[in-house]
């Protein structure tokens, strides 16, 4: 016992030196800023995917406070976002859970670190970063008209229409700031577990992407939105609109993906070179409505079944 105390003290102390290493090199190096952070969780998640989850908070609250006395008070809130994330997929390695459980806790992580730094923000500094990012927005928006005009000699983007999108912003936020934990989520999930792996951990795998299968409770949902939306017609700006527009968003970028699924599934059992995957992705942005639809008749019909009995035959 007082072995295994000992290399859990000193792991835990270089999994500390390494983060509030990566974290002082973000800070005073900007080129490497990006490529840090997108290992910033390796640390934490390795030595809590060995040792238990009290041990690892304790290690991941010690390198925070290094980090804000190295690092300054901008790069604390990142540290702790990557911190939180590096734990939750350590214990949910060290619990050999399924990689849909990982991602799903490492996006709820992401996103509940996030909002308690915003919530941080606000009631420690008054700084509201929603207002921040939506006036910046905005100010983008009406350059690009006053470019546009001063090349062109017309406004390509009204006033009117420049305070709608404002406005469909500030609305669209829970949904927006949701969908970019999950994505960023995935893309560190997507980098850190092959090293994790490399380091000798049993990392858990995900099903390739043209099996994906969306619960079916997903059309219920999209049902729901729609009948909202089609008999109730809620108020523009109210509680109920709010929902509905963020559920909808939400919806949306799934049964996109469901129908970017079939695709794969389509092309790989008609044997097609993996390029036509890559273009059929791309194009699947443009034709996001076709998509949509093809989700749901994916998710609503077995074409699957009769993709396979054709390709059989």
């Amino acid at each position: 016992m007082p072995n295994n105390q000992t290399k859990a003290l000193v792991q835990g102390a270089a999994m500390v030196a390494v983060f509030t290493l990566m974290m002082i090199i973000s800070a005073y190096i900007p080129l490497a800023f990006m490529l840090v952070f997108l290992f910033a969780p390796l640390p934490f998640a390795w030595y809590s995917a060995k040792y238990k989850r009290s041990t690892s908070i304790l290690v991941a609250i010690v390198g925070c406070i290094l980090t804000f006395i190295t690092s300054g008070l901008a790069i604390l809130p990142f540290a702790f976002i990557f911190a939180v994330l590096g734990i939750i997929m350590g214990s949910t390695i060290r619990q050999q859970k399924s990689k849909l459980y990982l991602f799903m806790s490492s996006g709820i992580a992401v996103l509940l670190s996030t909002a308690i730094v915003f919530l941080a923000y606000l009631r420690l500094a008054g700084i509201n970063m929603v207002e921040i990012g939506v006036e910046m927005a905005k100010k983008n928006y009406e350059q690009t008209a006053t470019m546009s005009q001063n090349i062109t000699g017309q406004s390509t983007i009204t006033p009117d229409q420049i305070e709608a999108v404002s406005k469909m912003m500030e609305l669209t936020i829970p949904s927006t700031v949701t969908l970019g934990a999950f994505f960023v989520a995935f893309i560190l999930i997507s980098i850190n577990l092959p090293v994790l792996k490399r380091l000798g951990l049993n990392v858990p795998k995900f099903s390739p992407f043209q099996h994906m299968r969306l619960p079916r409770s997903i059309l219920w949902y999209y049902m729901i939105v729609l009948c909202i939306n089609l008999f109730i017609r809620p108020d523009l700006g109210s509680t109920l609109d709010v929902i509905v527009i963020n559920v909808s968003y939400i919806l949306w970028v799934l049964l996109i993906l469901q129908g970017i699924s079939f695709i794969h599934y389509f092309i790989s059992k008609k044997g097609m070179p993996v390029g036509v995957k890559w273009i059929a992705t791309l194009l699947a942005i443009p034709l996001s409505s076709f998509m949509i639809l093809l989700g749901i008749i994916d998710l609503g019909f077995d074409v699957r079944s009769l993709v396979k009995g054709k390709t059989q035959e």
